[in-house]
């Protein structure tokens, strides 16, 4: 499986498959890889390799049928519960302590905020019981407490009301009634992202001891390098994980930006070509595809994990234990990558991607370029296919059909979404659930500029692209101040005074620098941090 490339930054597609008799090497951050790694969701019986393992079973692959996965058979407990399993909130890296945070997963909208005397992060409802205020409009006051700015109620860690200004002191304690509490969701910190449980009914209150979310040790190894990005995507999570699990579109959605292995002899200028890849079986709790070398895994309802440079082994399909986290560690001097894709739905319409891509190599790289940096290439690509997949979601839904008679897809290139709709349709109910809390219909397209403003969607949410952002917009007016300051110097000093005619040139000629300087830094920022459109046809 080869791996792409964009201007020395980590792409967020997954690659095709490699072919070992290409005399081209695998490219990755800039460095040639070959060397083996893995990345498994499930246990799996070969002690070499890293596990991320969960209360569920594994996948197994054993299987008569290599055309296509196997579905096993449906049992009245093997429908999928999507308000049974965790969900990832933000990256903790772009979480602000100072401040209450507004999110949506599931319909659901919830206040992320930092309890400090508790030292953990708290997920509440985002409405006030007094009269349902937003809570992330309002702040963390200095005794601790989550203050709504409506009316100033305050709440402790536990959602429960320990302050109502308008109420008499020497009157009856209305603060304690369970009318004043707010609902607060079980909540944890694991592999740098706030995680959530999408109930906030009492029984679920210690789930934490019982279940827990999805564990990626590669992210919390001190010798990985695994910076995140998050970007709210306006379109939804089906297509959200079709999208990532499909790498056939990649020489072609994003020409000009990622370099993929060209074939020896090229069918057309972007240089597609068959990609066999191969789901053995799938049951409730995913799936495992096999392509050589590498592969990927499905752990619903949100993370897709792709190893991009090792072969697959024969994995047994061996079943975790609950609450189980042990993991085996990997052969010692092997390089390793992961892409890892965290998918979380968010409303008809609308998804969340979080993202980190581990490695063992080149860690030196994240320490000394800021992420933002990354973060440039990274919304590129996110752009350049973004309207697609935007107006492809509208389409599928106008067709009115199912998606496997909506859509012809005859080749093996296409087995892992067609893997995904398989699950989705045998155990998922066909559609996220959202619980009666849309009419189905998907929100309206705006225009392209604001659909693909990154402003909104991505430097607001991203701790590193604001702080890059605010220090652009300073040195741009500091740019131009300076500019004017200089012309100013030139025009109000006697001539005596600067008689030298090269002086008074280097003077101007620093102004104009300056000026145009500005204007680049400008352009710079609008086209990084605001739009940056992709003209499929002019590419």
């Amino acid at each position: 499986m080869e791996t792409l490339r964009v201007s020395s930054i980590p792409s967020l597609q997954i690659p095709s498959k490699f072919d070992k008799t290409q005399s081209k090497k695998l490219t990755f951050l800039g460095f040639n890889q070959t060397h083996s790694s893995s990345f498994s969701l499930v246990q799996r019986n070969k002690p070499t390799f890293k596990t991320l393992t969960t209360i569920s079973s594994s996948i197994a692959t054993e299987t008569e049928n290599p055309s296509g996965p196997q579905v096993e058979t449906q049992t009245q407990d093997d429908k999928f519960d999507w308000y049974a399993h965790w969900y990832p909130l933000m990256p903790v890296c772009d979480l602000d302590k100072r401040v209450p945070h507004a999110k949506k997963v599931l319909g659901i909208d919830v206040v992320v905020w930092w309890d400090k005397n508790e030292s953990t992060w708290k997920v509440f409802d985002d409405a006030c019981p007094h009269r349902l205020a937003p809570l992330s409009e309002g702040r963390i006051d200095q005794w601790g407490r989550l203050q709504c700015v409506y009316h100033g109620w305050c709440f402790n860690g536990s959602g429960d009301c320990k302050f109502i200004p308008q109420a008499p002191k020497d009157g009856p304690p209305i603060h304690t009634s369970k009318k004043a509490c707010v609902g607060a969701y079980p909540s944890t910190v694991q592999n740098g992202m706030v995680w959530f449980w999408p109930s906030s009914d009492p029984q679920y209150k210690d789930i934490l001891a019982e279940k827990k979310p999805p564990y990626i040790p590669e992210i919390d190894d001190p010798s990985y390098a695994s910076l995140m990005g998050n970007r709210e995507i306006p379109y939804g999570y089906e297509v959200l994980i079709e999208n990532l699990m499909d790498p056939a579109h990649v020489p072609y959605a994003h020409y000009g930006i990622m370099q993929t292995r060209q074939p020896k002899e090229k069918a057309d200028r972007e240089g597609g070509r068959p990609l066999d890849f191969y789901i053995p079986k799938l049951n409730i709790n995913g799936f495992i595809a096999e392509q050589n070398p590498g592969h990927s895994t499905f752990l619903p309802p949100c993370v897709f994990g792709v190893s991009i440079f090792s072969p697959v082994d024969h994995i047994n399909g061996a079943a975790s234990s609950p609450g189980t986290e042990k993991v085996s560690s990997p052969q010692t001097g092997q390089k390793q990558a992961l892409l890892i894709f965290i998918c979380v739905p968010v409303s008809p319409g609308n998804s969340r991607l979080i993202w980190t891509f581990p490695r063992n190599f080149g860690v030196w790289i994240d320490r000394i370029v800021p992420r933002w940096i990354f973060h440039i290439g990274q919304n590129l690509i996110l752009d350049s296919d973004l309207y697609l997949l935007h107006i492809e979601e509208r389409r599928i839904m106008d067709a009115g059909t199912q998606w496997q008679k909506a859509c012809f897809v005859p080749t093996k290139s296409d087995a892992l979404v067609v893997g995904f709709r398989k699950w989705l349709n045998k155990y998922a109910g066909g559609q996220v659930d959202w619980r009666g809390k849309f009419t189905g219909a998907l929100p309206p397209t705006p225009p392209k500029e604001q659909l693909l403003d990154r402003y909104r969607s991505h430097v607001v949410n991203c701790s590193s692209c604001n702080s890059a952002y605010k220090a652009l917009g300073v040195l741009e007016v500091v740019l131009q101040v300076f500019s004017f300051s200089l012309l100013g110097i030139v025009a109000a000093i006697k001539q005596g005074v600067l008689s030298s005619l090269v002086a008074r040139t280097a003077l101007v000629a620093t102004a104009l620098l300056c000026f145009a300087g500005s204007k680049w830094l400008a352009h710079f920022i609008y086209k990084n941090f605001h739009f940056h459109d992709y003209n499929h046809a002019l590419v």
